[in-house]
């Protein structure tokens, strides 16, 4: 099964809650970039991938449905099958590879065992999974995202044909999210977040700079001098990953 990616046309931070930060940003899925997850029959479970991935998030949501109540299901179903995951999407690149990868584990699994989890179930335990999985969970391909990731509100839009580029820089989220805490706070714009949540994401790629967008790119770039030359492209996330409206 496919896991696509994300680009996030635009990002803004509205506050914090505990060591999270409120967020309203739209997300899209991004269909040119994709991971490839299958179950196949072994005799013991394990995650086969073409990358070496510590702490791969796919274990975090298998431990997740686990607490749900459906370890005996998992348990009799990983005693002959392992996941195979087969890694394109960048790693530390802000297109939310590993989300999506829990997320699709999610999805898969729950028709594979007929656990018979509702969307909305499913999303609840994304949401402890990590930020980013509700998203992936929504069915959704434009999406206005608020709270910590859990508000998710489909947004109907027309995308615009993007090229992504993803250099070789790793970005660390917590570290960019830390930068931003400590000395961006100042910058928060709730009256240009409420502006540009209505717009579609042809007109603020038009209308808006990245800067504007984005309330990671000044700590991103802060951190990370290497991105500056890729500083006429718009961030997704937290990045490393540039994009633009294809000409």
């Amino acid at each position: 099964m496919k896991s696509f990616a994300k680009l996030n046309i635009f990002l803004k931070i509205i506050g914090t809650r505990g060591d999270y930060h409120e967020i309203v940003s739209r997300f899209v899925l991004f269909k040119e970039f994709f991971d490839e997850i299958e179950f196949k029959r072994a005799e013991n479970f394990a995650i086969d991938s073409n990358q070496n991935i510590e702490n791969n998030i796919i274990l975090k949501a298998k431990s997740e449905l686990e607490k749900a109540g459906f370890k005996p299901e998992l348990d009799e179903f990983f005693k002959s099958h392992k996941i195979v995951l087969k890694k394109n999407i960048p790693m530390g690149a802000g297109l939310g590879g590993g989300s999506s990868n829990a997320a699709t584990f999610l999805l898969m699994i729950n028709e594979e065992l007929n656990l018979k989890l509702s969307r909305e179930e499913l999303c609840k335990i994304g949401a402890k999974v990590g930020s980013d999985v509700p998203f992936f969970l929504s069915g959704f391909e434009s999406a206005n995202v608020s709270g910590v990731g859990e508000k998710i509100v489909e947004f109907s839009d027309t995308i615009p044909n993007i090229d992504v580029f993803t250099p070789d820089i790793f970005c660390s989220t917590p570290l960019v999210y830390k930068e931003f805490r400590a000395n961006f706070m100042q910058n928060i714009d709730l009256n240009l977040t409420d502006k540009i949540k209505n717009i579609p994401s042809t007109e603020l790629l038009q209308s808006y700079k990245n800067s504007q967008l984005n309330d990671l790119y000044a700590p991103c770039f802060k951190i990370y001098k290497d991105m500056q030359k890729y500083s006429d492209k718009f961030l997704s996330g937290s990045g490393s990953s540039v994009f633009c409206v294809r000409s």
